[in-house]
């Protein structure tokens, strides 16, 4: 049977320590299990990549870990997609599917890779949808293993900002962790309803705890990581003028890392002087750069444990 990668919780608890350890071990160049090592375990597969929206780091973080595993990479830019316009999405699932290993799908729409998904013979993984990025959040979590000395349960996230893809994949992972995850967020622009939901499902029996805050200072005081994205997201752009206004008391500064020792994260890109202030990529609090490069295994680790039995 398949597996997918469309939501952050297709995997349990165990699946997901699983992958982090695979990508840990991908990363420092171990071998993971017998026979499986880099480049030799699926020379003879294709991955194809069909991206709606440009990208730099999920686009080149997917050609290195396949590349790592021996997958040959085809891309597909946004002018050359066209689902659901010049051809049914299920009908397209169908005939790239004939011709591949491994469909990774970048979409405006969560709606699209669950039809691609759907329709295809072979596994699909999210590379982001207006709903979710599974695939950040995994490498966020490596990142966030090569940062601390205790367990994922012992740690507490601050994320600043808008609930969005990033935010809600992250999110259910710390609940399905069992790890405290603290949203930092202007009313109006928490994470939906329904995965709020799921999020409280999982950490009833994780033991996991999910704070809504919106005293930025008291946030980010105590915790382990703090965590920002944009203010606005790709398809946002008629609310800039809106949001910037929201979110102006929401931005992470030197004054707010001196008065935490919190590492700091961002996924990349990031607006300088609006989310964060000038320089703050180069603090040394910051672990954004590091977090960047783990996208890559992070991706190593789920498109081989995808593929394992």
């Amino acid at each position: 049977m398949k597996k997918n990668f469309i939501n952050i919780d297709d995997f349990s608890k165990d699946q997901i320590l699983r992958i982090i350890a695979i990508s840990t071990n991908f990363k420092s160049g171990k071998v993971v299990s017998a026979g499986i090592r880099k480049r030799d375990s699926h020379n003879d597969k294709t991955g194809i990549l069909i991206f709606e929206k440009p990208s730099l780091r999920t686009k080149l973080s997917f050609f290195k870990a396949l590349n790592i595993l021996g997958f040959d990479p085809i891309y597909f830019s946004p002018e050359e997609v066209g689902m659901g316009q010049r051809e049914r999405i299920a009908d397209m699932a169908k005939v790239v599917s004939k011709m591949s290993d491994l469909i990774i799908l970048r979409t405006f729409k969560h709606e699209t890779i669950e039809e691609f998904a759907a329709n295809s013979s072979v596994p699909v993984i999210n590379a982001l949808s207006n709903q979710e990025h599974p695939c950040q959040a995994l490498g966020d979590l490596l990142t966030i293993t090569e940062n601390i000395d205790t367990s994922l349960e012992e740690v507490k996230l601050t994320f600043v900002g808008d609930g969005n893809n990033v935010a809600t994949s992250l999110a259910k992972a710390f609940s399905l962790l069992g790890g405290t995850f603290i949203h930092c967020v202007p009313q109006g622009f928490e994470i939906q309803e329904d995965q709020i939901d799921q999020i409280h499902k999982y950490n009833s029996k994780s033991n996991g705890q999910f704070i809504l805050e919106r005293d930025l200072k008291k946030a980010t005081a105590e915790t382990d990581f703090i965590y920002t994205d944009v203010w606005t997201s790709m398809g946002q752009e008629s609310e800039k003028k809106d949001r910037l206004e929201k979110f102006k008391e929401f931005q992470i500064t030197e004054e707010i890392l001196t008065n935490s020792s919190g590492k700091f994260m961002h996924d990349l890109p990031a607006n300088h002087g609006e989310e964060i202030s000038e320089g703050l990529l180069d603090h040394p609090q910051s672990i954004v750069f590091d977090q960047a490069e783990n996208r890559t295994w992070g991706q190593a680790g789920i498109i081989h444990y995808i593929f394992s039995d």
